[in-house]
């Protein structure tokens, strides 16, 4: 067994407990902000790769020590078993330092000397005087959290969120992996009616497309851990084809979107037939023709919209104004979605927002909140349960 870490949004640490619980997965440790660890064996690494959905990177954890000194910094990188992990042409980058009340403040000085001890212990292993580096890239993290390091080694590569589908993002669009978190906070589930007022690059409907008819995220692209020394292609390819027989294209499924720009409204069809058709390649390669659903898109502000179905579930991203430069046209615009919670009373609603008026502007207070990261933006996700018609809110 290994121990991994996979990074979310700061604030949906618990949804991605949750996911690597399903995929069968004991949690290691308590979580830490953005990060979850995890314990699995090899195949468990591309496994968290192709399949989670909430997960920006996963990462393996080649060593934890204790480090209160440079040289325990030095020793306790030095010692972990890297050769086990590299080729021997590899390009190693120490790319990123996170410390966090630790007397090794400077990050420049933690990234030269775990560099070193790292090529230092590769050149000892294969009796080299120095690396030829000709190879492929392979990136470190080191995190040291009050005198406790880590050093992380990118299974990853692209970020996960690069699904492959959203060639175009438009205006401020919602990261693919924080999409899939809100679909969990929501509880929705495939039977249940889905819209997206706020269609943008039609990323909430692509998220809840693949998680639908169950299609892993990660089906249209490699991973760094396929260039390492200790990836097993055939062990890979089982586990894809295990996923792939999981993909579920006969179920039924409603989920809409819209948006007042035609432009975006004609990006989400985009890239929702982008990711339609990668998963109908990999079905294809599998033997068969079943194809799946596309989420139905079409212009419409949301001050003139109205539900379809009794029930159901809105979601969406409105424009927070950092981003477009223009809050005031945000505000404007939260403003003029108070109606909608009339029109759809028996649905259940949530709006991810970065503007601390949100339910004063949109005239309710939201049941619940959630405090997320979205990107550098401290945004919020305001949900409000479904009412029976005619309950005020």
């Amino acid at each position: 067994m290994i121990e991994l870490a996979a990074l979310s949004a700061i604030g949906a640490e618990k949804i991605l407990g949750n996911e690597l619980k399903q995929l069968g997965y004991a949690l290691s440790g308590a979580p830490l902000p953005g990060r979850v660890f995890f314990r699995a064996d090899e195949g468990g690494a591309y496994r968290a790769n192709l399949c989670l959905r909430t997960a920006d990177r996963v990462y393996l954890v080649a060593a934890s020590f204790r480090a209160d000194s440079f040289g325990a910094l030095f020793d306790g990188a030095y010692a972990a078993n890297w050769q086990d992990y590299f080729r021997k042409d590899v390009r190693l980058v120490v790319d990123k330092v996170r410390v966090r009340g630790s007397k090794l403040a400077s990050e420049h000085s933690v990234q030269k000397t775990v560099h070193k001890a790292i090529c230092d212990k590769l050149c000892a292993a294969w009796r080299m005087r120095a690396l030829p580096e000709s190879g492929d890239t392979s990136e470190v993290r080191v995190h040291i959290d009050r005198g406790e390091a880590r050093l992380l080694l990118d299974l990853s590569g692209e970020p996960l969120h690069r699904r492959g589908y959203r060639t175009e993002g438009g205006e401020a669009p919602v990261r693919e992996t924080l999409a899939a978190a809100l679909l969990q906070l929501m509880c929705w589930r495939r039977k249940l009616p889905l819209h997206d007022p706020f269609c943008g690059s039609g990323t909430i409907a692509c998220e809840a497309m693949l998680y639908a008819y169950n299609a892993p995220p990660g089906l249209g692209r490699h991973f760094a851990l396929e260039r390492l020394a200790f990836f097993d292609a055939k062990r890979a390819a089982g586990i894809r084809a295990e996923a792939v027989a999981g993909i579920r294209p006969d179920c039924a499924a409603r989920i809409s979107g819209s948006d007042r720009d035609p432009a975006s409204v004609e990006r989400s069809r985009t890239n929702a037939e982008r990711a339609a058709a990668a998963v109908g390649r990999t079905l294809q390669s599998a033997g068969s023709d079943a194809r799946i659903p596309r989420p139905v898109f079409t212009q419409a502000d949301i001050a003139a919209l109205s539900a379809p179905y009794e029930s159901g579930a809105l979601i969406g991203n409105p424009p927070y104004g950092e981003r477009l430069g223009d809050k005031s046209a945000a505000e404007r615009l939260y403003r003029s979605m108070t109606g909608v919670f009339g029109a759809f009373s028996g649905w259940k609603i949530g709006f991810i927002a970065a503007c601390p008026r949100f339910e004063s502007l949109v005239g309710t207070n939201a049941d619940r909140t959630k405090k997320l990261k979205s990107g550098k933006l401290d945004t919020v996700f305001y949900q409000w349960d479904a009412r029976e018609n005619g309950d005020s809110r």
